[in-house]
C-alpha cells in the first residue's frame, strides 16, 4: 500500500493558503494575511495570551511568531501588555481595530469550510475531522 497522508496534508496546506489569500484579495481585505488571520482567530477566542500559548495554539514557532507580532503591532492589530499577575510576562492582546475585523475573517473562514467540504455528508465531515484530530495528536507527541 502506498501511504501518502503526509504529502497530501502538505499539499492541502499549500493550496488552501493560496485560496485563502485569493478570497481575501477578492473581498478587498488587506488588513491581515492568512497567517496573521490564524493569530487573530486565536486572540478572538482568548484575548490576553502569552507568546508561548499563542505559539502552541497557532502551531507557529515562537521565533516566527515574534516577528509576525512585531509586524501586526506596527499595523495596529495587536499590542503587548504586561501581565498584571506577573510583571515579567508580556501578553498579546487585540486592538479595537482588530476586533472589528472578526466578521471579515469569519466570512472568509466560512467560505473556506464550504470549499473544504464540498460534496461531503455531515457524517463524512465528522469522520474526517476525527481522523485529522488523531493525526494531529500523534504528531504533537513528537514535537
Amino acid at each position: 500500500m502506498d501511504i501518502q497522508g503526509g504529502n497530501i496534508v502538505s499539499q492541502i496546506k499549500r493550496i488552501s493558503d493560496r485560496i485563502f489569500e485569493r478570497i481575501l484579495s477578492e473581498k478587498n481585505i488587506d488588513a491581515f494575511n492568512g497567517a496573521q488571520g490564524r493569530i487573530l482567530y486565536v486572540l478572538w477566542q482568548t484575548e490576553h495570551i502569552s507568546l508561548r500559548e499563542l505559539s502552541d495554539k497557532t502551531g507557529l514557532a515562537a521565533t516566527t511568531l515574534t516577528s509576525m507580532i512585531d509586524r501586526m503591532e506596527s499595523t495596529k492589530l495587536v499590542s503587548r501588555i504586561s501581565d498584571k499577575g506577573d510583571r515579567r510576562k508580556t501578553l498579546i492582546t487585540l486592538t479595537e481595530q482588530a476586533k472589528l475585523l472578526q466578521p471579515d475573517y469569519m466570512e472568509v473562514s466560512a467560505r473556506m469550510t464550504d470549499i473544504f467540504y464540498a460534496g461531503f455528508s455531515k457524517e463524512e465531515i465528522r469522520q474526517c475531522e476525527a481522523m485529522l484530530s488523531r493525526i494531529h495528536e500523534n504528531l504533537k507527541q513528537y514535537d
